[in-house]
């Protein structure tokens, strides 16, 4: 080779990477800066919200879901479910295997090193040991191993976001469900009310008949109204049985049936007071998805730094000998190397992979503008139904008051035989329809506390 050839060569050995770090600069600056825009997404929501969700101030601060309910029942059925529900402990799986991923990337820094002895024997010689230690070394010049770090420690901080909120879910649906079997226990004790009162009625009907005071239409009335309270209690014993079989599944065993159940509703608060201080970003699916941008984001800065030239070291000590120590310990043969390796051509594929991974970002930042906005979604939705089952158990409370008052106007009336049996049986039947409806809606409301709570960001508490 020429003297001229080999100049023109190493001319181009220093042109291409320097065109390369060129044109990754036009690139990186031309890229979108998508976290930047997220975090502004989040801030704008806020700020045009921060009023009206702090028109609900009333309560003292709650930090977690757990500070909303005080019962040390509950507490234990919750960590009973933290540790054994089946959903969770497979997410916790599937985060330690990506945090052996993220130490494995790490190693990718740390120097290589390989060790090798072998033996050969002919025919018409003796064995000979050959032994060799060889280490490897790829400098990181563009902190392309670094990103690659990085973006894996932002994937598993996103894991790890994903994983909590699997958690502060589980929990709100431990403490629904807890809820819910107090729900079903009323629904049962009111159905076991209406049916004794009407078993009664039936039993006064059928006395009056006897005596000819009433006819058979009435006395069939009686035991059809009576036949359909005992099936609608069957009903409600059954959705109590369904609503233990599914703290079951939450608890991650069968314990459910022996917990005892509340005869009465638990206080169950919620903190509107500083509202400002509980942001949508504590919820930890805005977490995660903000995080999923940056891994993006560090992934498309590797593709492009995939067209930059890399350089290695290599050093390797072999020896060979009639034995294994001598192979090791003798005369060993040293060598070092050092490799500058630029990728020129490969059909297109860095570009494109650089396209997919800027694409890759976009779709990042795209879902979380989607859980930004159903996370927006959930607290108006919440807050909505905290003002109208609020309203709605006030007037219903009003209704059953007024009801009761009129039964106990048409009890007496009825006992001075001023009206029929049945008018004061349409009575009875508007007081505990009423009535369960309103224990209905206490039930929905203590629940949409929970709800909303969940959907400001109130989880429970790393461990």
């Amino acid at each position: 080779m020429t003297v001229n050839a080999i100049k023109k060569l190493g001319t181009l050995a220093i042109c291409l990477p320097l065109l390369a770090c060129s044109t990754l600069g036009t690139e990186e600056n031309s890229r979108e800066n998508f976290a930047e825009k997220a975090q502004q997404d989040l801030t704008n929501v806020e700020e045009s919200r921060s009023i009206e969700w702090q028109a609900l101030d009333t309560a003292t601060q709650n930090n977690y879901l757990t500070d909303l309910i005080q019962d040390s029942t509950l507490n234990k059925v919750i960590q009973q479910a933290l540790n054994a529900n089946p959903s969770l402990q497979k997410t916790a799986l599937t985060l330690k295997a990506s945090q052996w991923k993220l130490k494995s990337n790490q190693g990718e820094h740390l120097p290589s090193v390989e060790a090798g002895l072998g033996a050969d024997r002919s025919k018409s010689s003796d064995t000979n040991y050959s032994a060799k230690i060889s280490v490897s070394w790829e400098l990181d010049l563009w902190q392309k191993l670094a990103d690659s770090e990085k973006a894996t420690a932002k994937s598993l901080a996103s894991e790890a976001a994903l994983y909590q909120a699997s958690k502060d879910a589980l929990v709100a649906n431990v403490m629904k469900t807890w809820l819910a079997l107090t729900a079903k226990q009323h629904a049962i004790a009111i159905g076991e009310k209406r049916l004794a009162l009407l078993e009664s009625n039936e039993a006064l009907i059928v006395k009056r008949f006897k005596n000819g005071l009433d006819n058979l239409e009435k006395l069939d009335e009686a035991r059809t109204s009576s036949s359909q309270s005992r099936a609608s209690l069957l009903e409600y014993q059954e959705n109590l049985a369904i609503k233990k079989r599914e703290l079951e599944i939450l608890l991650g065993s069968d314990e459910a049936i022996l917990i005892p159940i509340n005869n009465h509703y638990p206080n169950v608060d919620l903190t509107f007071n500083n509202l400002h201080t509980q942001r949508l970003q504590r919820r930890p699916d805005l977490k995660s998805a903000f995080l999923d941008i940056q891994a993006a984001d560090l992934n498309t800065s590797i593709a492009y730094k995939d067209m930059l030239p890399s350089f290695s070291l290599s050093a390797a000590l072999n020896d060979s000998a009639d034995s294994p120590s001598a192979a090791l310990f003798t005369a060993p043969i040293w060598s070092l190397a050092a490799q500058l390796t630029q990728p020129l051509y490969k059909g297109g594929q860095l570009k494109a992979a650089a396209e997919v991974a800027k694409l890759n970002t976009a779709q990042a930042y795209q879902a979380y503008r989607d859980t930004l906005l159903t996370a927006v979604n959930e607290v108006e939705n919440a807050l909505g139904q905290e003002k109208v089952l609020q309203q709605q158990v006030q007037h219903i409370s009003a209704a059953l008051k007024s009801s009761q008052s009129n039964l106990d106007q048409y009890q007496k009336k009825y006992r001075s035989g001023l009206i029929e049996l049945s008018e004061l049986i349409t009575v009875q039947k508007t007081t505990f329809d009423l009535e369960a409806q309103l224990d209905e809606l206490i039930y929905n409301h203590l629940a949409n506390r929970v709800t909303l709570g969940l959907a400001l960001g109130l989880g429970v508490a790393e461990q």
